[in-house]
């Protein structure tokens, strides 16, 4: 019904174009009317906006389903339905690879959060099975084993480095993953598992942490300032390289339990904290420090004031704010409970 009355207005803006006062009075009405509308339209565009920034909205959609209002714009609309159709098939062939599996399955969410990264609002053709077949495999490998009676069977192992898999992902593509489809995809798997309350989870941030696990984190730390950097080490008897550093001190402090892994096995459990919005026990992750597989190669505890401790060369307080560190910078992150 709102047609009619638009291409009304529009003939009578014509009909009066020329009286400078009418032309005047009309415009004011017209603003009047169509302000509200045009203030929606922007709501709605802004709320779904999954392509740039993966709204929260269309990941949701997305991931967990829910209503598609006709109101929606048409190109949204049609995303979140492709995303929902690929991500059918991509359940459907984890669970066939997670049959195979037996130490731990390949987790869904972390496939799919990435596929969305790689494909919202891509103007790819339609995958067949194939395609997602191979898509699924990037984030497995295959082992030949025998049973108890000596016949052999194929077992499937997920692969828990993430720089593997987006080396698999970036050879079947043959296209390069960017520093920032990483990013979006370790934004939409916290989003997608753990809900929006998963951004506020794990260590409480900043003066959050007056029940004294900051204190205790930077006591913990600070034993071993000046200790040299040595690349696999995870203990005062060996000394530290960056990640070993950060779950020892992380462990022993009480602060939060870390099992030994990289700094980039430490990014992908973490929810990505805006740098605005990083507190004193956040960790700051870089990329670029030295050659490696992966994106994220160092990792220092935030301390706040553009500060970091961490183990470079040696164990130290360092401003991340050089010129060294800002140009190499990743992301903050905050552990997740």
């Amino acid at each position: 019904m709102a047609a009619p009355a638009v291409v009304l207005a529009a003939k009578a803006v014509l009909a009066a174009a020329a009286d400078k006062r009418v032309r005047t009075g009309i415009a004011t009405v017209v603003a009047a009317v169509l302000t509200p509308f045009i203030l929606i339209v922007v709501m709605i565009l802004c709320m779904l906006s999954g392509a740039a920034g993966h709204n929260n909205s269309a990941v949701d959609l997305a991931f967990n389903g829910g209503y598609l209002s006709s109101a929606l714009p048409a190109d949204y609309r049609m995303y979140i339905e492709k995303m929902r159709e690929s991500f059918r098939e991509l359940d459907g062939i984890l669970a066939e690879i997670n049959g195979m599996a037996e130490d731990r399955t390949v987790d869904g969410y972390r496939v799919k959060a990435v596929f969305y990264s790689l494909f919202f609002g891509a103007e790819q053709p339609r995958m067949n099975d194939d395609d997602y077949r191979g898509f699924a495999d990037c984030f497995v490998s295959y082992e030949e084993r025998e049973d108890e009676e000596g016949k052999t069977y194929m077992a499937a192992v997920p692969i828990t480095d993430m720089g593997i898999v987006y080396g698999n992902l970036s050879s079947l593509l043959g296209r390069g993953i960017t520093d920032e489809n990483k990013a979006n995809a370790q934004r939409i798997y916290v989003l997608a598992k753990y809900g929006r309350a998963g951004y506020g989870s794990g260590l409480p941030p900043g003066e959050a942490m007056g029940d004294g696990s900051f204190a205790a984190l930077i006591a913990e730390g600070e034993k071993y300032l000046g200790y040299p950097y040595v690349w696999g080490g995870s203990t005062p008897e060996t000394s530290f390289d960056c990640s070993g550093f950060v779950c020892w001190v992380y462990t022993h402090s009480g602060t939060y339990p870390l099992s030994r892994t990289t700094a980039a096995g430490l990014y992908d459990q973490c929810a990505v904290v805006p740098k605005e919005d990083a507190q004193p026990g956040d960790l700051v992750f870089f990329s670029g420090t030295y050659a490696c597989s992966g994106s994220v190669s160092h990792v220092g505890i935030y301390v706040g004031g553009g500060r970091m401790l961490h183990c470079g060369s040696p164990i130290q307080y360092t401003s991340i704010e050089t010129p060294y560190w800002r140009e190499r910078f990743f992301a903050f992150g905050r552990l997740l409970d």
